[in-house]
C-alpha cells in the first residue's frame, strides 16, 4: 500500500508540473533569460549584427559622464512621475467615491469607467489623443466656444509633458476598482458614528475613509509609480519626445538607444540604471509607509 500510495503522489507531481510547465518555460525563456542576458550585454559593446566584446564599466561610465540626454530624460522622466501618479490616484478615488452612492444601472457605470484602463495603453487611443489636443484639435475647439484662448498642448514644452500625463490619468480603471473595493470594506458605523458626533462629511473624508484606504493607496502608490517609470506608447505615437525634447522620457531614450541607433548593449545598461531607479523609489516608499498606513490589526505590512 505504501508503495502505491508513493507512486499515487509521484505521479500527481509530474501531473501538476505539466500543467504548469507552459508558465515555466514562459517564465524562463520570455523573463529570466532576457534579465540575465540584458545584465551580461550592459558590460559589452553589442549591435545585434556583431559579436558582443566586453567592455567592463564603459557604457556606465560613458552614460553618467559623457550622455547629457541621460540626465535631461531622467529628470523628465521623474517630474513625469510625481505629476502623473498623484493625479491618478486622486481621480480614481473620486470616481470610487461617486460609484460607491447607491445609483440605478451603477453597475454599467462601473463597467463603462473601467474601460479606459483597458484602452488606454493602445497606439490607436494615443493617436486619438493626439488629435483630441493637436492644435486644431477637439478640445481647443470647445475652448473657442467658451470663448477661452487656445492652447498649444502639445507644441508648448511647458504644457506638453503634463498633456501625456492626462493620458496616464484617464486610465484609471485598475485603481479605481480597487479604491471601490476598499470603500465598500468600511463599516458603515464608522460613518453613523460621525454623523451623531457632529463631523462634516469632509472631516470624515480625512478621518475615516482616509486612513482606512491606505493600504489600498500604498499597493496602487507602487504598481502606478512603476508604471509610470516606464512608461512608452503613449509620448511616443503622440509627441515622440518633442517638442524640444519635453517629453522624452527614459523609455524613450533607451529604444532610441537599442533600436534607432542598434547599440543593445548600451541599451541594455540604461535599462539595469531603470531597475535600480525603480528599486530604489520602490524601497523608499515601502520605508515611508510604515508613518503613514494603518492596518486593522495593527500591523505594518
Amino acid at each position: 500500500m505504501k508503495i502505491k500510495a508513493a507512486t499515487t503522489s509521484k505521479k500527481k507531481r509530474y501531473i501538476g508540473l505539466l500543467y504548469i510547465s507552459p508558465w515555466i518555460i514562459g517564465f524562463l525563456v520570455f523573463q529570466l533569460y532576457p534579465f540575465v542576458s540584458s545584465f551580461v550585454y550592459s558590460f559589452t559593446d553589442y549591435s545585434i549584427t556583431n559579436t558582443p566584446s566586453f567592455l567592463g564599466f564603459k557604457n556606465y561610465i560613458s552614460m553618467f559622464k559623457n550622455d547629457d540626454l541621460f540626465y535631461q530624460s531622467l529628470g523628465i522622466t521623474i517630474k513625469y512621475v510625481f505629476m502623473s501618479v498623484p493625479m491618478k490616484l486622486a481621480f480614481a478615488l473620486l470616481v470610487a467615491m461617486l460609484l460607491n452612492i447607491k445609483l440605478k444601472f451603477v453597475n454599467v457605470f462601473r463597467t463603462v469607467y473601467y474601460l479606459p484602463s483597458i484602452l488606454g495603453g493602445s497606439v490607436a487611443v494615443a493617436v486619438l489623443w493626439k488629435f483630441l489636443f493637436m492644435k486644431e484639435g477637439v478640445v481647443n475647439k470647445v475652448l473657442s466656444v467658451l470663448h477661452i484662448p487656445s492652447v498649444d498642448w502639445l507644441g508648448n514644452p511647458s504644457v506638453a509633458l503634463f498633456t501625456i500625463g492626462l493620458l496616464t490619468v484617464w486610465q484609471f480603471g485598475s485603481s479605481m476598482v480597487l479604491f471601490l473595493a476598499g470603500l465598500k470594506q468600511i463599516p458603515a458605523e464608522l460613518y453613523e458614528a460621525g454623523t451623531v458626533d457632529g463631523a462634516s462629511k469632509i472631516r470624515m473624508f480625512f478621518t475615516i475613509t482616509i486612513p482606512l484606504l491606505t493600504p489600498i493607496i500604498f499597493f496602487n502608490l507602487i504598481m502606478q509609480m512603476v508604471n509610470a517609470f516606464q512608461d512608452f506608447t503613449g509620448p511616443f505615437v503622440i509627441t515622440g519626445g518633442g517638442p524640444l525634447n519635453s517629453t522624452y522620457l527614459y523609455a524613450m531614450k533607451l529604444y532610441d538607444e537599442g533600436f534607432k541607433f542598434y547599440k543593445m548593449g548600451y541599451a541594455s545598461a540604461l535599462s539595469w540604471i531603470l531597475f535600480l531607479l525603480i528599486l530604489a523609489f520602490t524601497a523608499l516608499t515601502f520605508k515611508s509607509s510604515q508613518s503613514w498606513t494603518h492596518y486593522e490589526d495593527g500591523g505594518d505590512f
